[in-house]
């Protein structure tokens, strides 16, 4: 297989932190344990996405442009958004879990509390930097959440729902999603900057290749 194969991942691996079902009360302590460390990684990825300065994550660049539309609060705007895509996987079968809930609120703990201790680069190159090893983090600890198997957050349900309906690569869904996200917001007035652009266009192939790496390292279950 080329270098780039894991482009072409269709499928979430099942591994040792794998939990049986993604809907239970008692899940296995070593699947929460992944879950957390995960979505705490995916979590210090936004942080340092935002810190870079270079622009905001796509679907905050959506939920700006509907406050201006709107005159919603940013905050409003972006539950509003999260429980429409939360509704679109009903068609999708989709099924969420602890890791659904999860989702909310370590990331937003993580954005809230490491945020403030991460330190501003003041030169492009240390910006860009920056940025790139935010989306690079933001896709391993994706990976590690979602092989958890304890229950997507709303955008990532709606991209492993897509990738089971398409039958298209995992890195393609998820770009074309946050790539389509920019772009209505930007129409909608949203302000959009390199860093969103490196994060559109670069968080599915992250994904992706940690995936991969994931199931290349780690047994399957």
């Amino acid at each position: 297989m080329g270098t780039l194969s894991f482009l072409s991942v269709k499928t979430i691996p099942r591994l040792f932190w794998s939990s049986p079902a993604p809907f239970t009360l008692k899940p296995p302590r070593v699947s929460l344990l992944y879950l957390l460390l995960g979505l705490g990684l995916f979590g210090l990825g936004e942080a340092l996405l935002v810190s870079a300065g270079l622009g905001v994550s796509p679907w905050t660049v959506f939920a700006e442009g509907v406050t201006l539309r709107t005159n919603w609060s940013l905050g409003f705007a972006t539950l509003v958004i999260s429980l429409l895509v939360l509704a679109l996987w009903i068609p999708l079968r989709q099924v969420p879990g602890i890791g659904t809930i999860a989702n909310a609120i370590v990331i937003a703990a993580v954005l809230q509390f490491v945020l403030p201790m991460l330190p501003v680069p003041r030169t492009l190159p240390w910006q860009l930097a920056t940025c790139v090893s935010g989306v690079l983090i933001t896709g391993i600890g994706g990976a590690i959440y979602l092989i958890a198997n304890l229950g997507p957050g709303p955008r990532d349900g709606l991209m492993t729902g897509l990738q089971r309906v398409t039958g298209y690569p995992i890195a393609g869904v998820r770009s074309a999603l946050e790539v389509s996200v920019v772009g209505i917001g930007w129409l909608l007035g949203g302000t959009a900057g390199l860093g969103t652009v490196l994060f559109a266009f670069g968080i599915g192939p992250s994904v992706a290749c940690a995936l991969h790496l994931a199931a290349r390292v780690f047994p399957d279950q």
